[in-house]
């Protein structure tokens, strides 16, 4: 669901709870539209994130710790000049809008002290962070908007801040339940109830409107101008029951899974309309059931956007050498009668006699065969005979050349184009931003991206992925394709076992044996996790290869990740993951 106006009051009731008179410590920027507050108090520090990108945005005290881009954003250092060191006084929410105002006690350039506010605007595609000064002007914001964006509210720098048009709507902290039912009675023409009850109430969400109707039908449809004296009574019930949770900040936290116990929603009460078990209280406060809710995507999203420049080169490099297999392929394929060359010349060669001065073509008995068919070969009428056997000679020489070089190029091609797809591989199963930044440095060391302005030092490479089998075996899976290399080459010993998904685009994966024999459900761990951590995700059964690693060896002068192997043996497994150590 949006996060709604109910569920930003109880957010906005745990900040004031754990931050009012904390400091601000920190100030962080991960992406363009997010922002991370360290604030310190006595009882400790916590991580105030505020988001407002289009498909997430929220505010919720976090305990996922960004990562920072390396140079912080212009809006990040004005941030921290300004605001750094002030104290959190005030969060105001006006009634039920999706708009938190966050006031700060700091000082200015002169040392008296100001109170600088931080507008969170959680409405969507529209959502923004807004900072403002003691004169309610705006010094900055995330997102601003300009004449050409919007000719309603513009948000730019010097401007007088002004909130967001106000709903037209009844607010459930100053209304009774009859005053919504009358409303929705009101609602012109007939509508499924839910849809009455979202155009009548500030800040409730689709979730909750849904289950108002299902509760009041019992979980058959409810229309607006269909309400009965039973139905309205329920209505009015259920409607009394949510005006009291809002006004009390009663809520409790609550995810909504669907059967495969993937997270579709989140709400701050019990639902029903999807069925038992689907909603459940996995979160001790609001702001980890979002943490719970959105870390994951959002970290996919950041993962998917620091990617996007990575992905095109790569793809624009796999479709260059697709077209270039294809040509070579089709010239190797014209080389194939070259025999018949050096048979024309052999032909003429021995026929030098018989042949006319300026023919055109000749016929002539082909002792290649044994029947001792007459073959017409043409002839260039400029030059002798003897010229025209060493023309056809030096086609045949010519052909038996280019086959021999473009088997050598086609392979060559072939392998970059394997090395291209493992590397898109990777970047596909990135889950932090520092893997990627690895992944650059392979492709800028490899060729593929150019070193713009002053080479920067390379953070300390990540560690292999680490999992422990259920009889103690550790197992260790590359990231990358370089680091593929430095695991199965210097760091795994000769007598551990390598997995590697069979004709497919992978990590290396390595059971660290300690000269002893694993037992079948370590086997299948690993080669379940090599098959997991490859191109084949998503497939249902993976052959993989295994062997020792003595037996798994690197070309001269291949590309990172790429290696050869003897002595496997193969399994077909189902590509599953575990939890880390």
């Amino acid at each position: 669901m949006a996060l709604d106006g109910v569920f930003l009051r109880h957010i906005k009731k745990e900040i004031e709870s754990r931050l009012t008179d904390s400091k601000v410590d920190k100030i962080y920027q991960p992406m363009r539209d997010q922002l991370v507050l360290s604030m310190r108090s006595r009882e400790g520090t916590d991580l105030l994130l505020i988001s407002a990108r289009a498909n997430s945005p929220r505010i919720n005290i976090t305990n996922v710790k960004p990562e920072n881009p390396k140079v912080p954003p212009m809006l990040c250092m004005l941030l921290r000049k300004r605001l750094t060191g002030a104290r959190l006084r005030r969060v105001i929410q006006p009634e039920l809008e999706r708009l938190l105002m966050l006031e700060f006690e700091g000082k200015n350039e002169l040392g008296d002290t100001v109170m600088l506010s931080l507008a969170v605007e959680i409405m969507g595609q529209y959502s923004n962070i807004i900072f403002i000064d003691e004169n309610g002007a705006i010094i900055d914001a995330v997102k601003r908007v300009d004449a050409s964006m919007s000719s309603q509210r513009l948000v730019l720098p010097g401007m007088k801040y002004e909130q967001p048009p106000k709903q037209s709507k009844i607010c459930m902290l100053s209304c009774e339940a009859e005053d919504i039912i009358k409303a929705v009675e009101s609602v012109p023409g007939s509508k499924p109830l839910n849809k009455a009850l979202l155009s009548v109430i500030q800040g409730v969400s689709p979730i909750i409107c849904r289950e108002l109707e299902y509760l009041t039908g019992r979980g058959a449809d409810v229309f607006s101008d269909d309400l009965d004296e039973e139905r309205r009574t329920r209505l009015s019930y259920f409607l009394k029951r949510d005006i009291a949770l809002v006004r009390e900040c009663s809520g409790e936290p609550f995810l909504i899974t669907d059967m495969k116990n993937k997270p579709i929603d989140f709400t701050y009460e019990y639902i029903q309309q999807y069925g038992s078990g689907r909603a459940k209280k996995e979160a001790d406060s609001f702001s980890e059931l979002l943490d719970l809710y959105y870390a994951k995507k959002d970290n996919a999203d950041a993962i998917r956007s620091k990617a996007e420049d990575l992905t095109k080169l790569l793809n624009n490099a796999a479709s260059r050498l697709i077209r270039k297999i294809y040509a070579q392929t089709d010239e190797l394929k014209s080389c194939a009668d070259r025999e018949q060359l050096r048979i024309s010349g052999d032909l003429l060669q021995a026929n030098l006699y018989r042949i006319e001065k300026g023919a055109c073509e000749c016929r002539v008995e082909n002792f290649y065969d044994e029947n001792m068919s007459e073959v017409t070969i043409k002839l260039d009428p400029a030059l002798s005979a003897a010229a025209n056997a060493q023309r056809y000679y030096k086609s045949y020489q010519k052909a038996k050349t280019a086959e021999q070089v473009l088997k050598v190029q086609i392979e060559k091609a072939e392998s970059e184009l394997d090395y291209v797809s493992s590397v898109l591989d990777s970047i596909s199963r990135a889950e932090t931003v520092r893997e990627l930044g690895e992944i650059r440095q392979e492709l800028i060391e490899q060729g593929y991206i150019k070193m713009k302005g002053k080479k920067q030092k390379p953070d300390q490479p990540l560690p292999p992925k680490e999992y422990i089998s259920s009889t103690g075996f550790r197992i260790l899976v590359g990231r990358n394709n370089k680091q593929n290399d430095k695991l199965t080459l210097k760091q795994a010993d000769k007598n551990d076992l390598w997995f590697h998904t069979k004709d497919i685009p992978g990590s290396h994966t390595i059971i660290i044996t300690g000269g002893k024999e694993p037992d079948d459900d370590t086997m299948l761990m690993a080669a379940s996790l090599a098959a997991y951590n490859s191109k084949a995700r998503e497939a249902g059964k993976v052959p993989v290869d295994f062997t020792k690693v003595r037996y798994v060896s690197k070309p001269q002068g291949s590309k990172p990740g790429m290696v050869i192997y003897v002595n496997q043996q193969t399994m077909f497994v189902t590509p599953e993951n575990f939890e880390k150590e």
